[in-house]
């Protein structure tokens, strides 16, 4: 199997109203430092320079550039998390997410699991191996 293709299960165990409630995954979110699955997993939830948003169903993969959220004053992560809302994804993969923006992916249901030192493609086939586990809150304080 291609790592663009197959079912990706996720427990979403940010969510304590689902948390034993097992679903596919079929958008995940990736901050990225760059515009293809190949670039790093952005150390930063909010001030990301790149949203790659992968279809595991479809295999397809779009970049959304961050670039207003990377020299925001405030709100950052807040701003960044109602992108990824909008765009349907289910689960969310970063090294690092602030409180706010844990909250503000909770709220609508979106698990958040936390990869470090890894390119996209890779943090995309661990999630579906089941090697990320998923986040119970933020990692970081705002503003880190």
């Amino acid at each position: 199997m291609s790592w663009a293709t197959g079912e990706t299960n996720a427990r979403l165990a940010s969510c304590p109203d689902k948390a034993d409630a097992e679903v596919r995954v079929v958008k995940i979110s990736i901050t990225a430092r760059g515009d293809t699955v190949d670039a790093q997993v952005d150390p930063r939830f909010g001030r990301a320079r790149f949203i790659i948003i992968h279809d595991t169903e479809s295999g397809t993969t779009e970049a959304v550039a961050n670039e207003t959220n990377m020299t925001a004053q405030q709100g950052a992560g807040v701003q960044t998390a109602k992108r990824i809302i909008q765009s349907g994804a289910r689960a969310v993969i970063s090294s690092h997410v602030g409180p706010r923006a844990f909250r503000a992916l909770a709220s609508q249901g979106i698990a958040v699991y936390l990869s470090e030192s890894t390119t996209v493609k890779e943090a995309i086939e661990r999630l579906k191996r089941g090697e990320l586990k998923a986040a119970e809150g933020a990692d970081v304080d705002g503003h880190w």
